[in-house]
């Protein structure tokens, strides 16, 4: 491959971009499924944000997963198609009783129920629905089992439940229960229940249609435009944002039992060369594009652009069952642009502890200011219109050299070092 005869410095921009994507969805579970209408509020989730489910669902009040194993109705939705995703929701208090009780009670009907499945289609994939603790504690079974007499203590042997489902089905576990926990730390006045202090407010079932979301489409729900009645945008954002960071920043947590595939990975740089590590889960097969005409079937492939400019990649990790594709861009910035044209703007102060301010020589119509890491990761990208300055805060990221980069209306590119102290 030919090489330009000046280096250049590589910025990606890990958008986990993934193609819009239509899955079919069986719920089985109760009324912690049912209040507010979780499987509707999922679909309208998923609507907004380009992909789309069609869903079935068999949600009796008080069911349990011994009962749906041998309810006629639930065993007869498990085979009316060949479902993406069956989703199996246990009572909300057996999960987290002791050890033993759960042994007996609970996982050989997950057992069974995840046999019926896979018989109906080998490759659907079980997601066991982990739920949360009650407000404060199970009362009603605190004297016989004390661990669960508290929130912390219930959640965590739901939490420990669940897992175990899913590491004896071979299964994907979607965490609600966790963001749940993560949201009630983080933003106590969000409240997520109902005045029974169990079932979910309207906050508690957005909280985990966004989670769903995340575990079966692998992408953030940040940005969603669909938002329930009743909650405000603010608060949404909060929420989504928690679910998203709860599912993607931990998937091989959830996912690493079951069998989905996921497309993801890391990469490190080398000037204009990428090193590209496959971090993608239960996949067989990879197929690498690189925008500039390249592809790869390797599953750890290095790659060296030939010429400045913005590509966007790809990766589709499959299995005989499923695939997921990720899409990254990626912008290669020649060195005779790293510095900047001081008679256009300024910036300062440089080194800097905090905020630096970029002046610029006249009024800019349109303007996008991105900072990166020395890595090439992208920390910020805004967009600006009518404006002679523009202030970044650093004051949260650590002591090193970034990258700070403006492209004009035009699609100029400017680039300059800037120092954290």
């Amino acid at each position: 491959m030919k090489r330009i005869a000046t280096l250049a410095i590589l910025f990606i921009i890990p958008t986990y971009c993934i193609f819009a994507q239509t899955k079919n969805v069986l719920f089985l579970g109760n009324s912690y499924t049912a209040v507010n209408n979780l499987p509707q509020t999922l679909k309208d989730l998923s609507l907004s944000l380009g992909d789309s489910i069609t869903f079935d669902s068999n949600t009796p009040g008080g069911y349990t997963l011994q009962g749906h194993s041998t309810n006629v109705t639930s065993l007869a939705k498990i085979n009316q198609q060949a479902w993406d995703y069956v989703i199996l929701q246990e009572q909300s208090q057996l999960p987290s009783f002791s050890p033993v009780q759960v042994a007996t009670d609970v996982y050989p009907f997950a057992r069974a129920l995840d046999s019926l499945i896979l018989t109906n289609d080998s490759c659907t994939e079980t997601i066991f629905y982990m739920t949360w603790g009650r407000q404060n504690g199970d009362a009603a079974n605190c004297a016989s089992y004390p661990p669960i007499c508290t929130y912390d203590g219930m959640q965590q042997r739901l939490r420990d439940s669940y897992m175990q489902m899913g590491l004896n089905n071979h299964a994907t576990v979607s965490p609600v229960g966790v963001a749940w926990k993560n949201l009630r730390d983080n933003y106590p006045t969000i409240n997520l229940y109902q005045a029974d202090q169990s079932h979910p407010s309207i906050y508690g079932t957005y909280l985990a249609a966004c989670v769903f979301y995340s575990t079966i489409f692998h992408k953030q729900s940040l940005g969603a435009s669909y938002v329930p009645s009743g909650i405000s945008n603010t608060d949404a954002q909060i929420i989504q944002t928690i679910a998203s960071n709860t599912v993607l920043d931990s998937l091989s947590t959830w996912q690493d039992m079951g069998d989905i595939s996921s497309a993801t990975y890391t990469y490190s740089i080398n000037n204009n060369t990428v090193n590209f590590i496959n971090t993608s889960l239960n996949s067989t097969n990879f197929i690498w594009n690189f925008g500039d005409g390249n592809s790869s079937t390797s599953t750890n492939p290095q790659h060296t652009f030939a010429n400045p400019g913005t590509y966007i990649i790809s990766l589709t990790a499959s299995t005989i069952c499923n695939e997921f594709t990720t899409t990254d861009t990626i912008t290669i910035i020649p060195t005779t642009i790293t510095n900047l044209d001081t008679t256009n703007f300024n910036i300062y102060p440089n080194p800097t502890n905090g905020v630096v301010t970029l002046q610029f020589s006249s009024l800019q119509d349109e303007i996008t200011i991105q900072l990166f890491n020395s890595i090439g990761q992208k920390l910020v990208h805004q967009n600006y219109s009518s404006v002679n300055t523009v202030t970044l805060d650093l004051t949260t990221y650590n002591q090193g050299i970034y990258q700070i980069v403006v492209i004009d209306k035009k699609g100029t590119i400017s680039c300059t070092p800037l120092i954290k102290k």
